[in-house]
């Protein structure tokens, strides 16, 4: 018994069908109009608040008095709240130490992060192993408040800058995210720059530096935050008013309701408390939306790093 094959007719509508992965087929309308739901949801739980927030610290007394608190329908506007908190006072000093420590502490974690990562990317690195090792046990077991209050205290920080630099310079997780990016990288590229004579120092910063923009911009805008956000440190180590960071005043402020040594009071005359509050708020968020859109084309790849993929 013979068995004939006819061959498939690529023009026949079930053969001619390209196959392509769930996520890139069309999606229903129903489909459709829940994701723009959820999207607009979540996009209202961020805008919606910030607003309320902006709209208050722009409000006079009578504004939100009338309001009963937070405005949310735009009365009398005013930029009191605003130059009384920066009128030279205890919040401009603040807001430049804040940028001082953010864009030093920044640039030393940057440093250190790439040299660490790019040393224990290379096979055969000196104790590889052994620091490898150690790395993780400290990501998981922290010494604790009082004997790192020690330290800081033996080594001569407390109440200087320093105290909120040192102590959070590192973080091992940021290290190992390089580390696994820096493994990425073709290894005979850097191998042929070995053998044309190029040391580890000239490999790092012509090659693997130059490829390394997006993982090296989020982890730079990771340690930025984190310096930015940091008060806790502060209210360790440093004694002196003078050289408090912005994220202190903002909670003595906000949460306390109360100013730091040397600060005017606030809600006097025609500046409402609740306004210089929000105003502060504001302040403090204002570095951060600025620095995003210029970094936000490298995060889109960079946020990958790490991800699970296949």
């Amino acid at each position: 018994m013979s068995i004939t094959t006819r061959p498939i007719d690529s023009s026949h509508p079930r053969t001619s069908k390209v196959v392509r992965p769930a996520w890139e087929e069309p999606r229903a309308p129903l489909e459709a109009g829940a994701r723009a739901i959820v999207l607009f949801v979540m996009a209202a739980l961020i805008v919606v608040p910030l607003y309320i927030v902006v709209l208050t610290s722009f409000s006079s007394q009578a504004t939100i008095t009338a309001a009963g608190g937070m405005v949310i329908v735009p009365g009398e506007l005013t930029f009191s709240a605003y130059e009384q908190i920066l009128s030279g006072g205890v919040v401009t000093r603040a807001v430049m130490v804040s940028v001082g420590i953010t864009a030093v502490g920044t640039l030393i974690s940057l440093v250190v992060s790439v040299m660490a990562a790019y040393g224990l990317s290379r096979p055969g690195s000196f104790a590889h192993r052994p620091i490898l090792f150690f790395l993780l046990i400290t990501m998981f077991f922290g010494a604790g408040m009082i004997p790192s209050y020690l330290l800081v205290s033996n080594l001569g920080l407390i109440n200087s800058y320093w105290s909120l630099i040192l102590p959070s310079c590192i973080s091992v997780f940021n290290i190992f995210l390089m580390r696994g990016f820096f493994m990425g990288i073709d290894q005979s590229i850097l191998d042929s720059a070995r053998i044309d004579g190029a040391g580890d120092w000239r490999i790092l910063s012509k090659m693997v530096l130059p490829m390394s923009k997006s993982v090296i911009t989020v982890i730079g805008l990771f340690y930025g935050v984190g310096y930015w956000n940091a008060f806790f440190n502060a209210t360790l180590y440093i004694n002196d008013s003078e050289k408090l960071p912005l994220q202190v005043i903002l909670r003595s402020y906000v949460l306390q309701g109360v100013s730091v040594p040397g600060q005017v009071a606030v809600g006097s005359g025609e500046v409402a408390t609740l306004a210089v509050q929000m105003a502060v708020v504001i302040i403090a968020l204002v570095p951060v939306l600025i620095v995003y859109p210029f970094l936000q084309k490298h995060i889109s790849s960079g946020v990958m790093i790490g991800a699970v993929k296949g």
